[in-house]
C-alpha cells in the first residue's frame, strides 16, 4: 500500500515534531503547517491523506480552517481530526457539526491518535465497491464516491456518505446508535454514541436541499432507519 500523508496543522513547532516523530515510526508521511496558510499550501501543492487540526492557532483559528474545507469541492471529502484541549461536549459536537471526522483533546498519546487517524482513514476508504443503489429518487455510486437526488449532486462528506451508504444497503431497518457505530465508525469505537446524532443531522441537511430528508427517519426510543415508505 502506498505510503500515506498526514497534515499536521499546529502553531507549536515541538507539537508538530513530536506527532511527526509518532507517525513516521508508524509508517506515515509527515508534513507540517503552522497556520491556516501554509496548511492551504500544503494542500494544493501535495494533497494529504489525513489532516490533524488544531482548534486553537492565531489568525484563522483551526475550527475556521475546517469549516471553509468543507465548503471547498476540492477539499470537501478530506478527512479531518482535530486536536484541542478543549474537551466539553459543547465544544466535541460544534467541531464534529461543521465536518470535523473525530476529536483527540489534549493531552494525548500517540498510541490513541494513530489508532484513531486508522479507524478515520478506514471509514473514508470503505465502501468503494464498484457498486450503485438507487432508492427512493437518491442514486449512490460507491465506487464513484457520488450521491445525486434526480440528477443533482449532493455534497455529503466522509463519514455522511458512509451513513448513507450504510443505509441504502439496509433499508427499513432500524439500528440503535450503538449499531451505527459498530457498522458505521467500526468496531473500535473512540466516539460518543452522541456523534451519530451531529452525523444524522448532517446527512438529513444535505438531504433536504433536494427535498430528500424525510428518507432518514427517526424511530423514537430505539434509533434510526432509512425508508422509502414514508
Amino acid at each position: 500500500m502506498a505510503e500515506q500523508t498526514v497534515l499536521v496543522v499546529d502553531d507549536e513547532e515541538s507539537i508538530r515534531q513530536m506527532i511527526a516523530f509518532g507517525l513516521e515510526r508508524e509508517g506515515y508521511r509527515v508534513v507540517g503547517a503552522a497556520d491556516a496558510q501554509e496548511a492551504r499550501i500544503a494542500i494544493a501543492d501535495d494533497r494529504p491523506d489525513l489532516v490533524l487540526l488544531d482548534w486553537m492557532m492565531p489568525g484563522v483559528s483551526g475550527l475556521e480552517l475546517a469549516r471553509s474545507l468543507r465548503r471547498d469541492d476540492g477539499t470537501r471529502e478530506l478527512p479531518i481530526i482535530m486536536l484541542t484541549a478543549r474537551g466539553e461536549e459543547a465544544d466535541k459536537v460544534r467541531g464534529l457539526d461543521i465536518g470535523t471526522d473525530d476529536y483527540v483533546t489534549k493531552p494525548f498519546s500517540i498510541r490513541e491518535l494513530v489508532a484513531r487517524i486508522r479507524a478515520v482513514m478506514r471509514r473514508a476508504t470503505a465502501g468503494g465497491a464498484e457498486e450503485v443503489i438507487e432508492l427512493g429518487g437518491i442514486r449512490l455510486d460507491a465506487g464513484a464516491h457520488r450521491v445525486t437526488v434526480d440528477g443533482r449532486a449532493v455534497h455529503l462528506g466522509p463519514t455522511e456518505f458512509r451513513l448513507l451508504h450504510f443505509f441504502m444497503s439496509h433499508p427499513e431497518r432500524v439500528y440503535s446508535r450503538a449499531q451505527l457505530l459498530d457498522r458505521v465508525w467500526g468496531p473500535s469505537i473512540y466516539v460518543e454514541e452522541r456523534t451519530v446524532d451531529v452525523h444524522i443531522r448532517r446527512l438529513r441537511k444535505a438531504l433536504t436541499e433536494h427535498a430528500a430528508e424525510r428518507l432518514v427517519q427517526t424511530v423514537r426510543g430505539t434509533g434510526y432507519r432509512f425508508s422509502v415508505q414514508g
